[in-house]
């Protein structure tokens, strides 16, 4: 399946239908009473890859924002980049601006003849407040390298460099990096891109649709080794701390319950895929990302998974003078 001309001039600003008719799939709860609600779509596939449940529409395109970061990962595989271990999982990441995350970042620069001048993400601060905080009191400022972006621009940099091709432009959606991008995105969600826009740290954004993504991430873990999707997965998992951040819920999943793979994205996205090929992703339509932590842990229930991480990753209180009095909770 080979990238279409319409899809890669599709412009940024289409917006598929919102039906009302989407479901609260989560819903704030103050003092015994709702106070609101967040809608959106759910998709979760069996082990045969077949949809088992299905709530809004998950066969409207969404942006997936970071949740495509695996499928551009391995587009740098398929470049010829040789990635593994912390690296490759970096190179997937959204990571949370730790000290271990930014040496790395350094040191994959200047493994490949590259400076943090030459990445293209927006200045900005660490993404874990905790980090943002220690970050600005030690007087930093933002910084290219800082954007939770870094690990994959510096891995689609050095595959730029490994192949000749332009590095001032790898952000085009026309550039031979992204173009293999959208082959990527194509070949493991089974479905045509519906739009490309803008992500926000400057790199071409490919719209699929839920169950795409969930096919995608089911892709990743059932695949043959050796191939750029299993390498991916299989560093994600091994080293989930790179992928996100020791205090990150994508890394407490990953780290506690082996085989799992997941990722966040911004705007409330969510993928996961377990061991044995049953997969879900979802769409928060608000973009709160206060629901994502438990639709997660709901949706996860409905797989039949059972851990103190799910109890965790669920737990979304709201406070009342710094008191606990109401919570986030699921509403499927």
């Amino acid at each position: 399946m080979t990238p279409s001309a319409a899809a890669l001039d599709a412009p940024s600003g289409i917006s598929p239908a919102r039906p009302d008719a989407h479901p609260v799939l989560a819903e704030a709860v103050r003092s015994g009473f709702v106070e609101g609600g967040h809608r959106g779509s759910l998709v979760v596939l069996a082990a045969d890859g077949s949809v088992e449940l299905a709530l809004g529409d998950p066969t409207a395109p969404v942006f997936p924002r970071s949740a495509n970061k695996p499928m551009q990962a391995a587009a740098v595989l398929r470049a010829g980049l040789d990635l593994s271990g912390e690296r490759l999982a970096l190179a997937a990441a959204s990571h949370s601006g730790e000290g271990f995350h930014l040496d790395l970042v350094r040191t994959m620069l200047a493994e490949h003849g590259l400076t943090p001048g030459d990445l293209r993400t927006p200045p900005d601060l660490p993404l874990d407040p905790a980090e943002a905080e220690t970050y600005l009191a030690a007087g930093n400022v933002r910084e290219r390298i800082t954007m939770n972006c870094s690990g994959k621009h510096t891995a689609m940099l050095a595959a730029c460099a490994l192949n000749g091709w332009d590095l001032t432009s790898y952000l085009d959606p026309a550039h031979p990096l992204q173009r293999l991008v959208h082959q990527v995105v194509e070949d493991t969600t089974g479905e045509p891109v519906a739009a490309v826009g803008t992500d926000g740290c400057g790199a071409p954004l490919m719209a699929i649709s839920l169950v795409g993504l969930a096919r995608a991430y089911r892709s990743f873990v059932r695949a043959e080794p050796g191939t750029a999707e299993r390498r991916v997965g299989d560093a994600m998992r091994a080293h989930p701390e790179y992928v996100a951040g020791t205090r990150r819920p994508d890394t407490w999943l990953m780290r506690e319950l082996p085989g799992t793979l997941s990722k966040m994205g911004a705007e409330a996205v969510q993928a996961v895929a377990l061991a044995d090929g049953r997969a879900l992703a979802f769409k928060i339509d608000d973009g709160a990302g206060r629901a994502l932590g438990p639709v997660l842990a709901r949706s996860l229930r409905l797989l039949g998974v059972d851990a103190p991480v799910v109890d965790r990753i669920g737990h979304a209180p709201l406070l009342g003078g710094g008191d606990e009095v109401g919570e986030i909770r699921a509403a499927f």
